[in-house]
């Protein structure tokens, strides 16, 4: 996504998917720390290549936010597979990334209301471009 945004001019759009790319990175990196201490082997299963037959802006964003619902239903079949193995360790690990999902279909929410709210012509697309750059270190602050 952040390479389809800077390859069609969106610098602040790729900038904010290069650094959720990051982000993400670090979550499976959380997730493979915490098998690690409990003494079991991480596999990283290979993922799908990712379609670089965007449309536009929206269509990426719409894309981010479908990905982390996505998500979001995976953990929740993780927890229910803990909760029946009475497994609390885990369940409770996995409180930090559901309060997460709940942030992050949160953020795709509201970057999908702005092309609601702002338009689709260019003017509001530059807009929003704009907004996705002030949006790149908004966890940081």
């Amino acid at each position: 996504m952040a390479s389809w945004c800077k390859v069609t001019c969106y610098d602040g759009a790729a900038c904010f998917f290069r650094n959720h790319s990051a982000e993400e990175r670090e979550h499976m990196l959380k997730i493979i720390q915490y098998l690690n201490e409990l003494k079991i082997h991480a596999e990283i299963p290979s993922i799908e290549k990712p379609s670089q037959n965007m449309k536009s802006l929206e269509q990426v964003c719409k894309t981010a936010l479908k990905n982390e619902q996505n998500v979001t239903k995976l953990i929740n079949k993780i927890i229910d597979t803990a909760q029946k193995a009475n497994d609390h360790r885990t369940n409770v690990f996995l409180e930090w990334f559901v309060n997460e999902q709940i942030e992050e279909e949160d953020l795709f929410e509201t970057i999908m209301q702005e092309f609601d709210v702002i338009g689709l012509d260019k003017l509001a697309l530059y807009e929003i471009d704009k907004i996705l750059d002030r949006l790149k270190n908004i966890k940081d602050a």
